[in-house]
């Protein structure tokens, strides 16, 4: 059967063969077209911004009493620009650095669901199994109603298993043991809302896929993560226990109480280290953040990565949503209404302006950090700081709205895919007669849905209100089988949208053709 499959795929020129398996053969029938920088010299522009950019967080440092911050920009697949001030140890005076070590609360939540995923990936388990059979005492965490459904690994991972938020309680928990974790769901949960049907979040949810991860990989946690995610991206100074930092290099963390700083005890690693115990550094993190930005666009290049790229845009979507943000504004005080979402360890967003953010922020008693990525832009920033939670969330916004402004970045733009230019060639030939011996571009639907005689009176009519064809533009895209393109006429513009169908000659399906007299 293999061998079979092989000589197919060569004999054919098929565009893409998998051996996978014996029965699973993946062929893409028309060439993929990519997302591209159409200005390959923009990255190259971030730097004039760096300076207005340290400025930011050096007054927020100092307005909001932050004992340091440090930061670091990612783009072009790489860390391009960090900055630290302040001092991670006030006692003995130490300056941070990029290589000083934060630690960084629920930032460390996505490192949990990319495990689960990787899991996943590898067959050893399903994202929509109970946990009771990875976690046998979950059997015993009871219900909130008798008709509630059995909880999910994926309900785990998109906060909406049903458990409380519980930040203040979770927070203390770092160094609870399995036993003491397992404990809780001996004694029975409480709930908050019925399984599945909302969003709330829960570092204990967090915590129990620490468990999972242990359970199936028969790896402890941590070690888990260690061999098959930092040790790949040679993140070699990460950890989960403070104890194994050197002094020199380790942020305390702090608070600030009547008018002067209070330190704040370092937690050791234990069963809820899955849910925000990881310790780390910019120049560490930022290499996880370009693993991020690198599954981006989907293509068929070779996979580089611990993890799959279709694995990590999974990952990104939104997989649970929270809520509609109506009365947020842009860095710039402009409304600028918003979707916010949870997906798998991490938030998404897409605001008014089309922009997709996906981020996760992290809180502690003497530590705030924020990390986001603009995906479409290929851009992204990193921050900590070692005050209780003092995430720099607002400055990470900030500097990203000022560094796509100061260089003028563009998101990527998608191409015509070849397919789709040549149905717009096509079309352009028929439009507006629609000549009987050259429709069989066209889908069995399209006259059934419309008649040829129909048509042929509403496109002849746009064309003679149009006057004479200077130009027919570029194809825009929507996607890989849909877009639109418009014929000027001296007298106005005519737009035509069209979508082909899922066959494998992917034909015209739907034409919509209207016109718009210039303006005098």
């Amino acid at each position: 059967m293999r061998l079979t499959v092989l000589f197919c795929c060569t004999l054919l020129g098929l565009f893409s063969c998998s051996r996978t398996s014996d029965t699973q053969v993946a062929v893409s029938t028309h060439t993929y077209a990519t997302p591209t920088f159409e200005d390959s010299s923009a990255f190259e522009r971030l730097s004039p911004a760096f300076p207005l950019v340290e400025q930011l967080f050096l007054d927020f440092a100092k307005a909001n009493n932050y004992p340091s911050i440090s930061f670091g920009i990612i783009a072009d697949g790489k860390l391009v620009h960090t900055f630290s001030s302040g001092s991670h140890n006030l006692s003995s005076g130490e300056n941070a650095s990029p290589n000083t070590l934060y630690r960084i609360a629920s930032m460390s939540k996505s490192f949990t669901a990319m495990a689960i995923l990787k899991l996943r990936d590898d067959g050893k388990l399903a994202l929509n199994d109970p946990v009771s059979k990875y976690i046998p005492e979950f059997k015993y965490a009871g219900q909130i109603t008798s008709d509630s459904p059995e909880i999910s690994i994926q309900q785990l991972m998109t906060m909406s298993a049903g458990f409380p938020e519980d930040n203040p309680w979770g927070d203390r928990q770092l160094d609870a043991t399995d036993e003491e974790l397992l404990d809780v769901l001996r004694a029975g949960v409480s709930f908050s809302n019925t399984p599945g049907i909302g969003y709330e979040y829960s570092n204990l949810g967090y915590a129990l896929l620490g468990k999972v991860i242990g359970n199936v990989s028969g790896q402890p946690y941590q070690e888990y993560i260690r061999t098959h995610i930092l040790t790949p991206l040679e993140m070699h100074h990460t950890v989960y226990e403070f104890t194994e930092v050197p002094e020199e290099s380790l942020a305390l963390g702090y608070s600030w109480q009547d008018d002067t700083w209070e330190l704040a005890p370092y937690l050791h690693d234990g069963s809820y280290g899955a849910m925000g115990g990881m310790i780390s550094s910019i120049a560490d993190y930022s290499k996880y953040i370009a693993l991020h930005l690198d599954a981006w666009p989907p293509r068929n290049d070779p996979e580089t990565g611990p993890v799959k790229r279709s694995s990590i845009r999974e990952m990104h979507q939104p997989w649970r949503v929270n809520v509609l943000l109506s009365d947020i504004t842009t860095t710039g005080d402009s409304p600028c209404p918003a979707i916010l979402a949870y997906g798998y360890g991490l938030s998404w967003q897409k605001d008014c302006r089309g922009i997709v953010r996906i981020a996760h922020s992290g809180g502690l008693p003497g530590f705030g950090s924020e990390w986001r990525i603009y995906p479409d832009y290929g851009i992204g920033i990193v921050s900590f700081s070692n005050r209780t939670y003092g995430a720099p969330s607002r400055m990470n916004a900030m500097a990203l709205d000022t560094l796509i402004a100061i260089a003028d970045l563009k998101p990527r733009k998608l191409p015509a895919s070849a397919i789709l230019e040549e149905r717009k060639a096509q079309l352009v030939q028929v439009l507006p007669e629609w000549p009987e011996d050259n429709l069989e571009m066209f889908a069995d639907n399209f006259f059934l849905d419309e008649s040829l005689a129909r048509r042929k009176g509403k496109t002849v009519d746009m064309y003679r209100k149009a006057g004479e064809i200077r130009e027919v533009s570029e194809l825009i895209p929507v996607n890989q089988l849909r877009g639109s393109f418009k014929v000027i006429g001296t007298n106005g513009t005519i737009t035509v949208f069209f979508t082909l169908n899922p066959q494998k000659e992917a034909k015209i399906q739907q034409v919509s053709v209207t016109f718009e007299a210039r303006s005098q």
